[in-house]
This record gives structure tokens, C-alpha cells and sequence, in this order.
């Protein structure tokens, strides 16, 4: 992969809209650099997995993408805009999206990412089916013009030049191309074959990837054989390439030091013994001896941007490489999951060297993610590149040694040998650890950044704090003589622990506030009467020794009492829960509101709690929701209906809202309770949302369900997804469910 300097940026709207086949060939079969910019992150979906919707179940597919593309080997990229729900027209999507943001953010990644060639999922018409697919398409034909305009979007030249891609494709799919359909004029390659290296198919390891989607229920059967792709231009008038990189130098040519690394790749190449990957390192250490030479310009070589994108990823490549050909392995893991800013963190990092031959460890620095002013010009340099820009700090930790140059180690590591240090780091300065896009409120189409360019396209937050780890290696120098080389390795500070099903995981270390305040997980408490309700908040300590007040703040009319209450929790994580009582008064306003719960300590408010996000197949997330919750006063009318049997869903908060309407809800074990008799002492039945996608029993117990309407119950289906249902009636007639839907809330 070090010889191809190509790369391709595929863009759509949602999580699982990529063609994770596709993505699998060019970056495993082509080696190009290979990249899927995702509009939004899916918020607006449904969730398979649990009751997270919303900004939560963004979070979650957010992961789901990031696990995707560890398996695919693309990278992963977004704009600002939220996922509001299924749109039926473009023009109804921009109406929430604010357009020249998102166009804007479309730009900066590719600007920064330098494809040779756009890829979109969607056309852009109303063949995409859904607005947000629709207007995907349509920002990727404005971008591929905008991307290479000097007068668009000048406040991103002071980091990255204009690029313009050489040509705007649409990747046709099965949605698009019909049995019989005319094919000849579309551009197509076979995407379908077998990597004997990997061991897999592109279809093989495109179903892993695609199945990573759990939560919107996509696991996939792997594919085998001829896998056809179809492409077709977006440009009017413009000639299909006979190749999709046609008139695309993929070679070292892109770049000015490019001959000399070249000659010196090939050497590697054609020496290189996979039973000893080690003896390749100085001939590596060589040709990076070139690449940096082409990054930071020297008397022989110039920088250009080109140089400069092209030598900072096959830098990073080859340095990954030399780390693996070595058989270093590193890591530093954190003794707990989470800190809170200025205090600090205890990490054991671990070097073990599984390599034939000694290393030499030099020192070690750590790094947050904060820009400092003496790093600005590093900081453009990375920033242009897509890559992580990060003030190293020195000198902050205990041990022994300590000088300008960090912690000095200087300590030869023998063949499978290790190395431990534990580590004092500071957390001065470092934000807390809310996803950056969470950080403001936004709108109902798109999320709000104020810290400029620092974050938009990435991802997920940068690890709270990293360390580098230098180490003295031996080579040879361009004369081929002895030479010494320093090289240094970025490791993440994580959370590790062992579950005793799951085995070995890791999640990002927290950075929480000094308390945390709680509120419970209904979304809202509605006053139907007068009478009270009890609303307990609980405090949760981010730091051993925290003490102050709660109160609840309600709109003018309300009653609370107490009016405010102490707290005191002497250990972290300790949790203290106070009950208030919260009432409508004579002059509380019908119609809706929003309670909150403040913590006051020393003077500092705090106002922000904390959600664990966990599931197997992606790293645990936290989130430091605002502990606020909506008031609702009005008049419910419930008619003779009072009990409720509740047949819960997928992703499903609906029991607690019929709770709050005055309603006694019971639910329902589909293996016991599902017959007319049990279901007779019910006024309704509720089913939860797609229990006819989720629940099997339901398959036998369908009749038992009708029975019980006929005898008089009342029984309420929610949304269901057309696709794969239990059984292929629901209903106690025939009936098609449809694909039509009602989009827009304010619709008559």
C-alpha cells in the first residue's frame, strides 16, 4: 500500500447507507486511501438494540460506523447535519439543513482528504427515496465544483489549499438497476473478489463490516463470487472513464521525493521475509528518512501540498509499519474509567518487545488535546491533513527523571523483553468528555460548532490524553552506512477491563464534572391534576470530598419544595438521592415547560449529569446530559380505559408516557401472557414499536391477540417495518402495510 497514493471519498446521508463491499475492495484490493463521509449520524433512526433514541442513538451508530470501518479499512468522516427523520424531498430537507454549512463541511473534508475521485451512494432525484438521500447527492455536485473554487469558503485556505477531485461518480445499486435494464452505458468493476492475504472476500468482509449496524438491524450474509459494481457520471455531458482512476497518477511521481522513496520501497519489497518482518525496519527507517525529508522541505527536496498530504500519510503508514515489523506492542491503560479536568489520571504504559533484536526506549511525553500558540504551524500542518492537532506537555508526570524532553527513560529493551511505568498524568486544562457535537444546542437539522475548523468531519472527540513513546532504532542512512533513528509512536490512554463473558475490553477515558446531577430517565413529567409528584435527584461525585446544594428551578406558578437541599459525598462515585416535591400551582401555565436540577459547590453551578452508553460490539460511551426535564399541564381526557397490558418493542420509552397520562401500566411476558384469558383483565393492549419485527412469539400467539378483540379488548398496534415481519398478516383482515408515510409534524 505505500507504493498507491490514490484516494476516494464515498459520500451519503445516513449510517448504513455506505456500500461496505465497495469500501472493502478499494481499500484492501486497490490500497487506496478510502473514506466514507456520512451527512448525519443517523439520530433520526429507530434503535434495535435498546431505548436510546435521538442524540443517544446517534452516538451509538457513530460507533457502529467507526467499528464498520476497523473492519473495511476505510476511514470515517461527517458534516454537522442532524438526522431529523425520514424526509420525503430534498426540498423539505434543506428547509432544516442549513445547506451552505453542510456544503461548507463537505468541502473541508474534501479539501483535507484530497480524493482523486467522489463516489455518491444516491442520485440526485427522488429515485434516492428519501430527502436526506436526495440532498447528499446533490451537496456532492455542488462540493466537486466548490472543493477546487479559491472564492468558496476562503477562511479554510489558512489550513488547506483548494483540491478538485478529477471526477464525480454515482455508484448504482440493486435499488436502482432493475433485471433487464439497459447496463451498457454504465462504467462497471467486478468488487466481489478474494484476497488470499486477508483470507476473505470483499463480500466476506463487507458483511462483517455491514452487520456492525446493529441497532438498525442489518446483519448481513456474506457474499461470495462476481459482485458487480455500476458507476455513471454526475457531471452532464462528461465521458465515463474506461477504469475508475483513469488519468490518476498513482504513483510516488505525486510527490517530490517520490523517486528516492520509490527505489528505496522497492528494495524492502522485493527483500522482505514474513518469518523475520523485522530485518525490512532499516530499510524503512531509510525510506522515512526520505518522507520526512518531503514533509518539512530540506535543500533537496521542496514542500508542496502535495508532498505535504501525500508524506504525512505514508509517514504515519510506514511508521505503523515499522512499529508492527518490529513487534512492539504499547499501551497505557488508565486504573479507572474516568477524571475529572485539573486533576489528574494514573496510566501504566506497557512496552513488550516481541521482536528478534533489542530496542532502545528513550522517553516518553504526553500530549492533550488543547492547541497551544507555539504549535499553531503544526497545528495547520495537521489540520490540513486530517490528522490530530495536539500540544505535547512535558514534565507533568512522577518519576524519577524529569527534564525539557519529558520522562527520560533511556533503557534497552531485549528480545521479549518488557518495559512498565506508571505514570502520574495531569488532566490541566482538558474539556470535559461530552462528543464535541453535544457540547451546544443546536437546531432540529443540524448540530453547532463554535470552535471553528478544530472539529468538523471528525468522528468522535480525540483521546483525552496520549502518550509518545520514542525509542532509538538502528538502520542505515541513504550512503548505506550505520546510522541512529528516533522514532516515536502515539498511544492512547484508555479504560481496560475484563468482563467475565466478553473478555479483554477497552472504552475512552471519561472526563467528568466534579458532580454530577441526575435526573430519572422519564423525558417528561405531565400534571394531568393538581396533585403532587415526588422528583428525586440524584448526585453522583466526580471527586472524593464534594459537598454543596441541589435545587429544582420551575417556571413562575410552580411549588417546590424544599426549596434547596445539602448534600455531601465523601468518596468518588459516591451517589446521594434527594426527593423534592413539584406541584402546578393556581398560576402554572397549561402547556409545556422545563424543570431543572442545579448543584451548587463553591460557588460553581453544575447542571449536567451523566448516561453510560453500553453495548458488546462498540466501545462503552459516556454522555453528560443536561439534568433538565420537560413540565407538561393539561387537561387528559381517558376515556373508560384505565389499565393498560404493554407488550414491549424496540427502542421503545412509550410504558412511563402512559404512566405520566394517569394510566396503570403492566407488561407483558409474550411467553405467558399472551393468551385471551390473561389479556381479558386489560381495558387495552398496547404493542410496542416493531414488536412484529422483534417479538417470534407472536408468530403462534397472533390468534390469541385477535380473540381477545373479539371478546371486546382494545388493542393498539404501533409502527411496524415493512420489512421483515414475523408472519406476513398482522392484521384481523388483510392488509399491505405500506411505504407512505407522514413526515412532517406540522401536516394537517
Amino acid at each position: 500500500k505505500l507504493n498507491v497514493l490514490g484516494s476516494v471519498l464515498y459520500i451519503a446521508a445516513h449510517p448504513d447507507d455506505e456500500n461496505t463491499r465497495l469500501l472493502a475492495y478499494l481499500a484492501n484490493e486497490r490500497l487506496v486511501e478510502t473514506a466514507y463521509l456520512s451527512c448525519t449520524r443517523g439520530d433520526g433512526g429507530q434503535n434495535l438494540v435498546g431505548p436510546e433514541l435521538r442524540e443517544q442513538l446517534g452516538l451509538i451508530r457513530t460507533q457502529e460506523l467507526l467499528a464498520a470501518r476497523r473492519l473495511d479499512g476505510a476511514q470515517q468522516f461527517f458534516t454537522r447535519a442532524n438526522d431529523f427523520g425520514f424526509s420525503k424531498t430534498a426540498q423539505e430537507t434543506f428547509t432544516l439543513w442549513d445547506r451552505e454549512q453542510v456544503l461548507a463541511d463537505m468541502v473541508w473534508v474534501i479539501r483535507q482528504r484530497r480524493p482523486d475521485v467522489l463516489l455518491t451512494r444516491f442520485p440526485p432525484d427522488a429515485r434516492a427515496g428519501h430527502g436526506h438521500h436526495t440532498a447528499s447527492a446533490l451537496l456532492a455536485i455542488d462540493a466537486f465544483a466548490a472543493a477546487g473554487d479559491a472564492k468558496r469558503f476562503p477562511e479554510q485556505l489558512q489550513y488547506v489549499q483548494p483540491w478538485q477531485p478529477k471526477r464525480l461518480l454515482w455508484n448504482t445499486g440493486s435499488f436502482f438497476v432493475k433485471p433487464g435494464d439497459d447496463l451498457s452505458h454504465f462504467l462497471k468493476l467486478d468488487a466481489g473478489g478474494y484476497n488470499p492475504l486477508l483470507g476473505q472476500s470483499y463480500g466476506e468482509i463487507a458483511a462483517r463490516s455491514r452487520s456492525q449496524h446493529r441497532s438498525q438491524g442489518f446483519g448481513s450474509a456474506a457474499q461470495r463470487g462476481e459482485a458487480l459494481e455500476y458507476f455513471t457520471s454526475l457531471k452532464e455531458g462528461e465521458a465515463l472513464p474506461k477504469e475508475l482512476f483513469e488519468g490518476v497518477d498513482m504513483t510516488w511521481g505525486r510527490t517530490p521525493a517520490g523517486f528516492y522513496v520509490k527505489e528505496k520501497l522497492a528494495k524492502v519489497v522485493r527483500d522482505f521475509n514474513p518469518a523475520n518482518p523485522a530485518a525490512s525496519v532499516p530499510g524503512l527507517l531509510e525510506a522515512r528518512l526520505y518522507l520526512q525529508s518531503a514533509v518539512t522541505g530540506s535543500d533537496k527536496f521542496s514542500p508542496s501540498s502535495s508532498a505535504l498530504y501525500w508524506g504525512h500519510i505514508k509517514l504515519l503508514e510506514l511508521e505503523e509499519l515499522i512499529r508492527a515489523c518490529l513487534g512492539l506492542h504499547l499501551e497505557a491503560t488508565a486504573t479507572e474509567a474516568a477524571a475529572v479536568s485539573g486533576g489528574a489520571v494514573t496510566a501504566k504504559l506497557e512496552v513488550v518487545n516481541r521482536g528478534p533484536g533489542p530496542v532502545r526506549l528513550l522517553n516518553i511525553f504526553t500530549a492533550s488535546p488543547r492547541q497551544d500558540s507555539a504549535l499553531a504551524g503544526q497545528s495547520k500542518q495537521l489540520l490540513a491533513t486530517g490528522h490530530r492537532a495536539t500540544g505535547w506537555l512535558r514534565g507533568a508526570m512522577t518519576a524519577e527523571r524529569l527534564d525539557p524532553g519529558g520522562y527520560v527513560v533511556e533503557q534497552a529493551i531485549p528480545a521479549g523483553g518488557s518495559f512498565g511505568q506508571t505514570l502520574n498524568l495531569p488532566l490541566v486544562g482538558v474539556p470535559q468528555g461530552q462528543p464535541y457535537w453535544l457540547r451546544e444546542a443546536g437546531t432540529t437539522g443540524m448540530y453547532r460548532l463554535s470552535d471553528g475548523l478544530t472539529n468538523i468531519g471528525k468522528p468522535a472527540n480525540e483521546p483525552v490524553v496520549t502518550m509518545r513513546v520514542k525509542f532509538l532504532l538502528n538502520g542505515k542512512n541513504e550512503v548505506n552506512q550505520p546510522a541512529d533513528f528516533i522514532i516515536g509512536f502515539d498511544v492512547p490512554v484508555q479504560y481496560k477491563h475484563t468482563d467475565p463473558t466478553l473478555g479483554e475490553l477497552y472504552q475512552p477515558l471519561a472526563i467528568v464534572p466534579e458532580v454530577m446531577v441526575n435526573l430519572p430517565a422519564a423525558r417528561a413529567y405531565v400534571f394531568a391534576d393538581a396533585q403532587p409528584k415526588t422528583i428525586p435527584v440524584t448526585l453522583r461525585a466526580g471527586r472524593a470530598g464534594i459537598a454543596g446544594t441541589v435545587a429544582l428551578a420551575a417556571p413562575a406558578g410552580w411549588e417546590s419544595s424544599p426549596a434547596s437541599a445539602p448534600f455531601a459525598l465523601a468518596t468518588k462515585d459516591a451517589e446521594q438521592t434527594l426527593n423534592f416535591t413539584l406541584r402546578p400551582g393556581p398560576g402554572a401555565a397549561p402547556g409545556h415547560a422545563e424543570l431543572r436540577a442545579t448543584a451548587t459547590v463553591a460557588g460553581q453551578a453544575y447542571s449536567r449529569g451523566i448516561q453510560t452508553i453500553a453495548y458488546p460490539h462498540i466501545p462503552t460511551q459516556t454522555l453528560f446530559p443536561e439534568a433538565t426535564a420537560p413540565l407538561v399541564k393539561l387537561s387528559v381526557g381517558r376515556g373508560k380505559a384505565r389499565t393498560v397490558g404493554y407488550l414491549m418493542g424496540a427502542g421503545d420509552e412509550v410504558p412511563e408516557a402512559l404512566r405520566q397520562l394517569g394510566y396503570t401500566v403492566t407488561l407483558l411476558d409474550p411467553a405467558t401472557d399472551l393468551t385471551a384469558e390473561r389479556l381479558a383483565r386489560y381495558d387495552a393492549v398496547v404493542l410496542g414499536i416493531r414488536a412484529y419485527n422483534t417479538i417470534d412469539k407472536l408468530k403462534t400467539q397472533q390468534p390469541e391477540l385477535l380473540k381477545y378483540v373479539e371478546n371486546g379488548g382494545n388493542l393498539v398496534v404501533q409502527y411496524v417495518v415493512t420489512r421483515g415481519t414475523v408472519l406476513p398478516q398482522i392484521g384481523p383482515y388483510p392488509l399491505t402495510l405500506s411505504n407512505d408515510r407522514v413526515t412532517v409534524e406540522a401536516a394537517p
